[in-house]
């Protein structure tokens, strides 16, 4: 499985609505940061992006960066990159950024 790939503002409120079937993932990126390079690179090699019972969504941030002020804005979670956001039943039950994204405790969550 790859990457969904969040590029539009209007994906965000189906993403959220489709968390109450389905946990969902916003993973944000910058891709000239060597700090995100490193989170999502462990963050692949996790796995996580196999696993059926999470649907996980790319933004890169230096492209869509609205699109990033549009989660916040709906999720009540402060930018931060890199940052792994997780939606379920509409509500953040996971966030954090940098180092502390960690896919193991994401899916024990969900």
């Amino acid at each position: 499985m790859t990457w969904n790939i969040l590029s539009e503002p209007n994906q965000i409120n189906e993403i959220i609505e489709t968390s109450k079937l389905k946990p969902q993932l916003f993973f944000k990126h910058s891709t000239r940061c060597s700090i995100s390079t490193m989170a999502l690179s462990r963050f692949e090699k996790s796995g996580i992006l196999s696993n059926e019972t999470i649907d996980c969504w790319y933004l890169d941030l230096l492209e869509f960066r609205p699109i990033s002020a549009e989660i916040e804005k709906l999720t009540k979670v402060i930018h931060q990159s890199p940052q792994a956001i997780v939606v379920h039943n509409e509500q953040v039950v996971y966030s954090e950024s940098h180092g502390m994204i960690d896919a193991v405790e994401i899916l024990n969550i969900v």
